[in-house]
């Protein structure tokens, strides 16, 4: 009778364990528009959803991110991640096994020879010491009836799949980064060429200057502000070599390595702007972003961490089992069957004094899933608000590019037209000064610009979801 209500208890336990004591919430919906802002759809296609080979072409620039995705640190801590939340998740997979322990252990007591053991071992075995000797394994096993353990390991999985998306973003930062970088290095690169052939440009008017001072034909003042314009530009050459240093040493460090110099065979003016650039609809946007699914999945975390504390607040079921030899003398350890013992048992805890403890924790994890949705459309809003930004950066950049072009075009055109003029004497040396000026601010805007426009086409790519295919 005693083993058949055991059976029923083992049966109850097995049909109760499929219960929910909690219900989920939901991941929201309906939060993405119907489309970006101010853009015309030409088709369902995105940028995003080409692979990294076929959005950037570049050799050398293939070749940093190949070096990034293996030695950045943040990519190898995101991997180390990876790897200790597979460890967890495999461990909570074991949540539903029993508890087994061997334990062997042999001892030995004399009581006193006044007190009642004593007198009585004395009486009936003659001796006046006990040995025992035993070797059994003991087997519990807890019953998920209120799915405590289930939402343990659905957080687990929740958690595995966190690192593997967190780890796609921390390498679609890494790669619009290494590109932007390196494109940035294309542009000192090109303002450097600039400012050493305006160099050599007021060189040229101050050597023209000078010969007119030498022949009274030009003043002092003359040739002080030559000279002054002639140190603006050489100024520009130990600066830029500069900045082109330390992009070198920053681009070095993200990709792992020692700070040293990137070889770069391509122009700035040579990299072509793509002009189709397809941003899709928000909705699909949000199933690419690995960041979006991070949130997410932080969700399923959220509603594993309430179900497993709401389960805390009910009767635990642990079934327990031991067996194994128990003798009195070492001779007779092994003596089977006389030596055997077994026991069975089953018991039902109820949390008492800790329910207001645990209650508050329940209480906790229902805020902290609240936080959780919030934060979740807080990470949907950040990023329909970035591939906005970045449209209409590539949009509005594409207007200053033109505008910017023609301007240095109409101030090349004058420079050299106020340089003939003041070789005839039609033009003084401020009109030349002014114009050369003008004409390297404007040089140096158009590189600057230009640059713009290829790291907004590399954030428009990133903020779509795109780099890490």
């Amino acid at each position: 009778m005693k083993r058949f209500n055991l059976y029923i208890i083992l049966l109850l336990a097995i049909v109760w364990s499929g219960c929910s004591v909690s219900k989920d919430v939901a991941t929201p919906i309906g939060i993405a528009p119907q489309m970006f802002r101010n853009i015309i759809y030409r088709d369902s296609s995105s940028v995003g959803d080409l692979s990294l080979k076929t959005f950037i072409t570049d050799p050398t620039v293939q070749g940093l991110i190949d070096t990034a995705l293996v030695k950045n640190v943040d990519m190898q801590i995101a991997l180390k991640n990876i790897d200790a939340a597979d460890v967890l998740f495999k461990q909570s997979k074991l949540g539903y096994l029993p508890d087994l322990k061997l334990q062997v252990a042999a001892n030995s007591s004399r009581p006193s020879d006044n007190s009642l053991n004593g007198l009585s071992l004395s009486q009936f075995t003659g001796q006046k010491h006990i040995e025992d000797y035993s070797a059994n394994l003991g087997l519990s096993w807890e019953a998920d009836i209120w799915g405590k353990i289930r939402n343990q390991k659905a957080g687990a999985l929740a958690s595995y799949l966190q690192t593997q998306e967190a780890r796609k973003a921390i390498q679609t930062r890494l790669v619009a980064n290494v590109a932007q970088g390196y494109y940035n290095l294309l542009m000192m690169d090109a303002q450097l060429e600039i400012a050493k052939k305006n160099l050599k440009l007021n060189d040229s008017t101050l050597r023209i200057i000078n010969l007119q001072f030498s022949a009274g034909q030009a003043t002092s003042l003359a040739v002080q502000q030559a000279e002054a314009q002639q140190l603006v530009a050489a100024q520009l050459v130990p600066r830029l070599e500069q900045n082109v240093a330390l992009q070198e040493n920053a681009l070095s460090v993200l990709i792992g390595t020692l700070p040293q110099a990137i070889s770069r065979d391509n122009r700035l003016d040579k990299i072509a702007i793509p002009q189709e650039l397809n941003a899709g609809f928000p909705s699909k946007m949000l199933s690419r972003r690995p960041d979006i699914k991070v949130a997410e999945l932080a969700l399923n975390v959220a509603n594993a961490r309430v179900g497993v504390a709401k389960a805390s607040l009910y009767p635990s079921l642990v079934i327990t089992a031991s067996g194994g030899v128990n003798s009195f003398k070492a001779s007779n350890w092994f003596n089977v069957p006389a030596s055997l013992f077994g026991v069975v048992g089953g018991g039902i805890t109820q949390p008492i004094f800790q329910r207001g403890q645990l209650k508050a924790n329940y209480e906790l994890a229902k805020i902290d899933r609240e936080k959780t949705v919030i934060q979740f459309r807080q990470s949907v809003l950040n990023a329909v608000g970035e591939v906005s930004d970045e449209l209409t950066k590539v949009e509005k950049l594409k207007s200053q590019y033109t505008l910017a072009e023609k301007r240095a075009q109409t101030l090349q055109q004058a420079t050299k037209n106020a340089s003939l003029l003041f070789k005839s004497g039609m033009a003084s040396y401020l009109e030349v000064i002014t114009a050369q000026g003008n004409l390297l601010q404007s040089e140096l805007e158009l590189a600057a610009i230009k640059t713009e426009q290829l790291n907004a086409v590399v954030g428009l790519y990133r903020s779509l979801g795109g780099g890490w295919q």
